[in-house]
């Protein structure tokens, strides 16, 4: 399994970034999770548009799904180009109506996951956990048999997350407060919350994403690591992880 940052900051994109969007692959098989400002022109760097084969969303803040239009339209475009009938199908919890709604264009179809079921996705297996965020939004637990990555997305602290990232080979946290702030108002995490995350579920690595666009990110690792002594990176576009 292959993990491949295309885009981490929260809110909104720095100059020539995106906000949240992951590309998980196995067997020629490509998910994208969550599709955020800017993300269509990054991931093009990766795959093709219609090398996509399916996408997931975990909530409807446009900083997460704000490229699904855009990325309706290429479907669109190269399926009158290639002379391909096919259809994209983007998943979603169907909590917010019309967020949902959205998903289904002339080219893709809107398929409502059980946020208390198994989701598969190709080789994938899905598992989520609601966040506490201002709107409902739910992290992932992705596994194919043999490597397991879990995903916050947008949340503050709640302890639920030691056990849904217990044993993870990879967790990407969002971590778009400093130490010394509170993000629990927001829907946030903390560097040192998603660190004590990492490590009372004993995870294999940490990449802390969903990063803010002011201070020195940097900064972000050396206080994560007051709480976990693993492995820890921050998200940049083009990082990979592969197990």
């Amino acid at each position: 399994m292959r993990v491949t940052v295309v885009g981490f900051w929260g809110g909104y994109p720095a100059p020539n970034s995106a906000t949240s969007a992951y590309l998980v692959e196995k067997d020629n098989f490509t998910l994208l999770v969550d599709a955020g400002s800017g993300a269509l022109s990054k991931v093009q760097k990766y795959t093709d548009v219609m090398g996509i084969n399916a996408v997931v969303l975990s909530h409807y803040h446009q900083d997460h799904v704000a490229d699904i239009g855009v990325l309706q339209y290429a479907w669109l475009v190269n399926s009158y180009i290639r002379k391909r009938n096919e259809i994209l199908p983007i998943y979603g919890h169907a909590q917010d109506k019309n967020g949902f709604e959205n998903l289904t264009h002339q080219s893709t179809k809107g398929i409502a996951y059980d946020p208390n079921g198994t989701l598969e996705i190709g080789p994938f297996s899905i598992t989520f956990l609601q966040t506490n965020h201002p709107v409902p939004c739910f992290g992932m637990r992705i596994t194919d048999g043999e490597s397991v990555i879990v995903y916050t997305a947008d949340t503050s602290y709640k302890d639920e997350w030691i056990d849904f990232a217990k044993g993870a080979d990879l967790l990407i946290t969002d971590c778009n407060f400093y130490a010394d702030q509170d993000g629990s108002k927001a829907g946030h995490m903390t560097s040192v919350e998603g660190a004590a995350i990492a490590n009372e579920a004993g995870v294999g690595e940490l990449i802390l994403s969903h990063l803010p666009q002011y201070r020195e990110n940097i900064d972000l690792v050396s206080e994560a690591k007051s709480n976990y002594k693993g492995s820890i990176r921050l998200a940049h576009e083009g990082l990979v992880w592969q197990a």
